[in-house]
């Protein structure tokens, strides 16, 4: 019999967007990409949208720089094993786990990402709010477009600062049943990669949207592609009156996405952890 691995793990989820959180404050794993497939996949390991890695930002050398404005480093990998630079959900799950394990006391915290630091506000219902900063559209040439099963729609490339093509159609439903990555085009537009999100107007202020996420496939949510959708929502008429609030339904739930009047988009939503316990990963899987 092969010897095991065991690595910790706590599971939780924002909105049904869910996530096995590794502890590693010292930051001691060499987390790899198979690793994150094998504790991802549904049926052969633990099930989840992603990983987030726990580790304290001052002893990874290539953020180091972050590590004065924040104590912790949000590590988040997709399901398929591949780096993203934020996670909106994530972010929220991530310090509701720092929170209830003791590791910050203050109600306002920073995180360290890959995008950059993210002021992160525990709010007193459990709920969490998540600085995402201002949202940016991507520069994009030619005639941009979605495709799913032979159906075209235009796009609007957003940056916050996932990359994401945020499409608005008649009815949820028009995006079929998502199994495989949608063609976006021209190719170039996204050149690592972008996740859709299919959106249509409920009312004012107020839309729903089904996304197909790079590295995982639809998920029940995603809290950049919220934030993407809400900034498109508000100029779809022009230039909006700020601050402004959206409400974003997800699959999973709802979310709400405040602009404030210097721009900033605010993402609140609940975090919820839901079990811990201890993963066997084969030897031969660990590298």
């Amino acid at each position: 019999m092969a010897p095991l691995n065991e690595v910790k793990f706590i599971k939780g989820h924002g909105t049904g967007n869910d996530f096995l959180i590794i502890p590693d404050i010292d930051g001691l794993l060499d987390l790899t990409a198979e690793q994150v497939r094998f504790l991802c996949d549904r049926r052969k390991g633990i099930g989840a949208d992603g990983v987030l890695r726990v580790v304290r930002t001052k002893h990874l050398p290539e953020f180091i720089d972050q590590s004065a404005g924040a104590e912790f480093f949000m590590d988040y990998r997709n399901a398929d094993g591949s780096l993203a630079e934020m996670c909106g959900n994530g972010a929220r799950v991530f310090v509701r786990y720092l929170d209830a394990t003791g590791l910050i006391t203050d109600s306002e915290v920073n995180i360290a990402t890959r995008g950059g630091l993210f002021p992160v506000t525990m709010n007193s219902d459990l709920s969490v709010t998540i600085d995402m900063g201002r949202a940016s559209s991507r520069a994009a040439t030619g005639v941009l477009a979605v495709t799913v099963e032979a159906r075209t729609w235009p796009f609007v490339p957003v940056l916050v600062p996932n990359p994401h093509a945020v499409v608005f159609v008649d009815a949820l439903a028009d995006a079929g049943a998502l199994l495989v990555a949608p063609e976006v085009t021209p190719g170039s537009t996204f050149p690592d990669g972008v996740n859709v999100e299919f959106v249509v107007e409920v009312a004012a202020g107020h839309v729903a949207m089904r996304v197909f996420e790079r590295g995982v496939g639809e998920t029940q949510s995603c809290g950049t592609g919220a934030c993407a959708v809400a900034w498109v929502n508000a100029r779809r008429a022009g230039e909006p009156v700020l601050p402004l609030t959206t409400t974003v339904d997800v699959s999973g739930g709802t979310v709400y996405v405040t602009e404030t009047a210097e721009g900033h988009l605010l993402l609140t939503g609940p975090a919820d952890l839901v079990a811990r316990g201890t993963a066997l990963l084969p030897q031969g899987r660990c590298g």
